[in-house]
């Protein structure tokens, strides 16, 4: 009766549910994202750099951190691995010189804009159980996330 009462605990905890399909759909965005030579952390800055500099804007490190909720020293790390790949440049800030703007490159134009169609698709038939992306089920799951990710540690 243990190992029954055990199963059932194990599958009621919230967050290692959380854990494991962030693990699942991590490991499938990374295998997807592999001909592309990006990681799924990788396109995490990628994809939102690219909706932030359609219109010209040169958005800082700290301007995406923000955004992304990333840590900024793992969110330079990524950066720079992009930089590497060729995607996107990092230039001194004229406003400000400790802050660096980062402006995706004619690559990184590319490669965001097929691989943001590519994961919007793949994230349509993860959520396929719910409905898919439109869905009000995957809607209403991406705001008890949001109200979960928004809420202070050791809340009591």
């Amino acid at each position: 009766m243990e190992n029954a009462d055990t199963e059932d605990e194990v599958g009621a905890n919230v967050g290692y549910l959380v854990w494991r399909l962030s693990t699942r759909w991590r490991a499938t965005l990374d295998r997807a994202l592999a001909p592309y030579g990006l990681t799924q952390a990788q396109y995490s800055v990628l994809a939102p750099l690219y909706g932030l500099t359609r219109d010209g804007t040169r958005p800082s490190q700290r301007r995406l951190a923000d955004l992304t909720g990333l840590d900024a020293v793992y969110i330079s790390k990524l950066v720079r691995a992009l930089e590497r790949l060729g995607l996107l440049t990092r230039t001194a800030s004229t406003a400000d010189p400790r802050a660096v703007e980062l402006s995706l490159t004619d690559s990184g134009v590319e490669t965001a804009e097929r691989t943001i169609e590519l994961v919007y698709n793949l994230r349509d038939r993860l959520t396929a159980p719910l409905g898919g992306n439109n869905s009000g089920r995957t809607a209403e799951l991406a705001a008890m996330l949001r109200e979960l990710l928004d809420a202070p540690e050791g809340v009591e």
